[in-house]
This record gives structure tokens, sequence and C-alpha cells, in this order.
């Protein structure tokens, strides 16, 4: 009773139990938010509920495409976090990404800088397949996903990954993500500068099939 059940654990209870109108998946999805920092929790809620979500990373997979693998692998760097923790803050990653298998799952704009397929974040299996998985995402009509290559050099990207949530009639929420965890920002000016960094690192990376054979080439030449 102290970790966090899966999705598919929840589903599973259910048919087990016979529960009216899906009593174990409601309860998991109330207790999904728990196990997230304290500055990620109201973010997640804008996530689960926006129209359109805007990604950028410089330095890793953004945790809403990560593989189960690449999450472990990633969350397993927490300084004094038990095992048990770091299965829990998986699960809730994962949790996350039901938005994409819903029947109207929202537009993911997805940029990448090159060093992300590059730094090496468990084992080369771990690599490829988190690779394939993003190759495979990227043929999906929902997602644009496109990668600034090395070429483009110095970009405003470097200082830092970020978020942003376009939910129907309200403003956008910007999340920072930085080493305390990140932050939540509803402000509209700091809102509007992000946006427009976006749009300018949008304007560096590739197109969106060159990006998916990118992504491929780098996963078989480096990590198979």
């Amino acid at each position: 009773g102290r970790r966090v059940p899966s999705r598919d654990m929840a589903e599973r209870l259910d048919e087990v139990f016979g529960s009216d109108r899906g009593t174990f998946a409601r309860l998991e999805t109330g207790l999904r938010d728990l196990p997230y920092p304290a500055s990620f929790r109201p973010f997640s809620a804008y996530e689960a509920g926006a129209r359109s979500l805007r990604l950028f990373e410089h330095v890793l997979v953004p945790g809403l495409l990560q593989t189960a693998d690449y999450a472990r692998a990633v969350l397993s760097t927490r300084p004094h976090t038990s095992a048990d923790e770091i299965e829990e803050l998986v699960t809730a990653r994962l949790a996350r990404q039901a938005l994409m298998t819903r029947a109207d799952p929202p537009l993911l704009y997805v940029l990448l800088d090159e060093g992300v397929l590059h730094r090496p974040v468990g084992t080369p299996e771990v690599m490829a397949g988190q690779l394939a998985w993003l190759a495979e995402l990227s043929e999906q009509t929902y997602v644009t996903l496109q990668v600034i290559p090395y070429s483009a050099g110095a970009h405003i990207g470097l200082q830092g990954g970020f978020a942003i949530a376009d939910l129907p009639d309200l403003p956008g929420i910007v999340f920072l993500d930085s080493v305390a965890d990140g932050q939540t920002i509803e402000d509209a000016a700091i809102v509007s500068q992000v946006t427009q960094r976006f749009d300018a690192l949008r304007a560096e990376a590739l197109p969106r099939g060159t990006s998916r054979d990118m992504i491929r080439k780098v996963a078989e030449e480096r990590w198979m």
C-alpha cells in the first residue's frame, strides 16, 4: 500500500472485482500526481488537459516521451532515493503517457537538440530502444518531432529545457526544467517570451522527415 499502482494494474483490478464505472482506474488517476516533485504537480494537470504541447529538450528525452528503461536510468541518478521510490517515480512518469492513447490526443510539437540522441543514458540497448520509440512516435499524425542539428551551433535553447501547454479557453502555461525540479509559470509575459524562443528554435530544426531519418541513423550506427 505504499507504491502508486500502474494504469494496467488499476484496469485489471476493475476487471477482477467488477468495479462499477472504473473505481480503481479513477483512484489511480487521482494518485498519479503524488510522486511528482511539488514544482511539477501543477503543470501535470495542465499537461493532461492540453490541446497542444510544445516541448524542447537539449540534454535528455522529454519525460513524456521516455521509455520505461530510459526513465529508470534517468531517475536512478537521484541521490538518496530507494529502489522502490525509483519504481514509483517511473510508474508516475509512464502514466503521463496515457494522454497519447486517448481518442483525442493533444498535438505534440517536440524539438530535440541532436545531443539528446548521442548522450548515453543507461546501456546501448536502452538508447536503441528509446530512439526506436521516438522514431515510431514521430510517424503519428499528432506528433511533429524535429531535431536541431549540431550544425546550428549555439542556440537559445542551450540555456535549458521547457514545455508549453496550450489549453482550451485558458492562457498558455510553461514549465521550466532545472536542477531544482523545475518551475511552473503562468505569468503571461514569461509565457510569451518562452513561446517566442520555441519558435526561434524551430527555425533552426531539420524538417520532420529528415529528423526521423537522423534518429534512426543514430540508433543504428551508434547504439546497435
